[in-house]
């Protein structure tokens, strides 16, 4: 069940989340989680300044009640889950763009001043990282 995958910073995408609140794939029988997938890569490579960020897939988050979901992750700082996105190359920046933020970061802990504008209201649930809690 579980794949060994770089340790780093990265942003795992759920790859089953469904298109929409109300729209579980596109007419073309895709789910949003793997059209942002697709975005997200679609940028990174675009980009080289994204290069630090690891874009991972894997196949449900158990965020089901919310849409097109990721976790935002680095070894030894605080974690974050995101969702309800618009599977496009618009919301792919935005969470790259904070990524970067978050990987640069000490703890994982990004200013709101410094937050693009696309991932605010998106944020979930945050996750302490392993050995630690959040004070």
């Amino acid at each position: 069940m579980l794949r060994r995958v770089e340790a780093g910073a990265a942003v795992v995408v759920c790859s089953t989340c469904r298109l929409s609140a109300g729209q579980r794939e596109d007419g073309a029988g895709r789910r949003g989680g793997a059209l942002l997938a697709q975005a997200l890569r679609s940028i990174q490579a675009s980009d080289s300044s994204y290069a630090a960020v690891e874009v991972q897939e894997m196949p449900c988050l158990f965020a089901c009640q919310r849409h097109c979901t990721v976790h935002l992750r680095a070894p030894g700082k605080v974690g974050y889950v995101l969702g309800d996105f618009t599977p496009d190359e618009e919301a792919a920046r935005a969470i790259l763009d904070y990524a970067i933020r978050h990987a640069a970061s000490d703890e994982g802990v990004v200013r709101y001043a410094d937050w693009p504008q696309g991932v605010k209201g998106h944020f979930i649930v945050r996750t302490p990282p392993e050995g630690f809690v959040c004070t």
